[in-house]
């Protein structure tokens, strides 16, 4: 069954990415099909001479779709791109990690629609050969008195043409008018944000494993500056077993004497070399102390930051409310103001009424 399989779907093209689904109920947001990245592979059927788009999670079928020659290929971002299937009645979309991956997929899917498109041509091709129409006449009998008419053709050449063309036009109709449906409900602005938290997602997974092996490695260090360590201690005792042994030569034994102090020697010389890679070790140690120290003391920053920035913005808000109310008050004193040289000026001039009047009398 295995060797039967693998003649009729053959793996063309395969890429990493991360796979998407439009909502089926908002037709807005996208709904992740994979947990993480995934093989999103180009196959051929032999058999049915279609290309086909395919990715397994687990022994789910996440992907599986029929290219069409009438499929547009449409990338939304940097590393994000979809296509509608309108079998499938659903629009998926790929997270690939670089630039360049997403460029491949694309040209890969510009291939294999224009090979499907050639691959249709020439079914369709097949067919007409061993389909011309059906020219339907009237056996002819052998009798003199009784001749059939011949019945006129059904089903010409010219009309199945016409036939397929116009039903292949109306799918391609409307399968564009479905694919405009889809699109103009969803927000791309939304795709392209969803898209670049995956990503960063993804990156931040990265870092933290990148953080766990700096751990592991640690630790191996520590670990091994304890062998080297007790290794150290295991040496000084022979050098200081070997230094009581040289203090109390006898008189016949200079030849003993010298090779003691040789292999002596040799001895101190791999202790300074173990008690320089025991510094290497320490050293790399007290940088990565440092490294830690550096990146708490960043992260405090950007906390007090945070905190600076907040505060200031509450401050801000204050001090634009303080000045709203003290606009409004400024208006109102000014109408009142306004309103009381109003009352002066009626004033003034009924008491210049007044004064006329009275010279008047006076006058008088």
């Amino acid at each position: 069954m295995h060797p039967q399989q693998r003649e009729r779907e053959q793996p063309l093209f395969s890429a990493k990415a991360h796979v998407f689904q439009i909502d089926p109920v908002t037709k807005r947001n996208w709904i992740p099909a994979s947990k993480h990245a995934v093989t999103v592979s180009f196959f051929y059927d032999a058999n049915r001479s279609v290309y086909r788009i395919i990715s397994v999670g687990g022994t789910k079928a996440i992907i599986n779709s029929t290219i069409t020659p009438n499929m547009t290929f449409t990338k939304t971002s940097q590393k994000f791109g979809q296509w509608a299937d309108s079998r499938a009645n659903t629009v998926y979309g790929l997270g690939f990690g670089t630039e360049q991956q997403l460029q491949q997929f694309a040209d890969q899917f510009k291939e294999m629609r224009e090979a499907a498109r050639l691959a249709r041509e020439k079914s369709q091709e097949k067919f007409e050969l061993t389909n011309p129409g059906l020219n339907i006449a009237a056996p002819q009998e052998v009798s003199e008195e009784r001749h059939s008419p011949p019945f006129l053709t059904v089903n010409g050449p010219g009309e199945d043409k016409l036939f397929r063309s116009k039903s292949a036009d109306m799918e391609l109709t409307s399968e564009k008018e479905r694919i405009k449906k889809m699109l103009s409900e969803g927000s791309i602005c939304e795709i392209n944000m969803e898209a670049e938290l995956f990503t960063l997602q993804d990156s931040n997974a990265k870092l933290v494993a990148a953080l766990h092996e700096a751990n592991t490695s640690v630790e191996q260090w520590k670990q091994q500056l304890a062998e080297y360590q007790e290794e150290t201690e295991r040496l000084r005792e022979q050098v200081a077993e070997l230094e009581c042994q040289v203090g109390r030569p006898e008189r016949g034994e200079g030849t003993g004497g010298d090779g003691q102090s040789h292999s002596l020697e040799q001895l101190e010389a791999l202790l300074k070399a173990k008690d320089e890679e025991i510094h290497n070790l320490q050293s790399k140690k007290s940088d990565f102390i440092e490294l830690e120290k550096e990146r708490e003391e960043a992260k405090d920053r950007l906390q007090d930051l945070e905190a600076k920035n907040a505060d200031l913005e509450q401050r801000v808000q204050a001090a634009e409310q303080t000045l709203a109310s003290s606009r409004d008050e400024h208006g109102q004193a000014e109408g009142e103001v306004r309103r009381i040289i109003g009352l002066l000026d009626s004033k003034i001039g009924d008491l210049n009424d007044i004064r006329q009047s009275l010279a008047k009398l006076v006058d008088k």
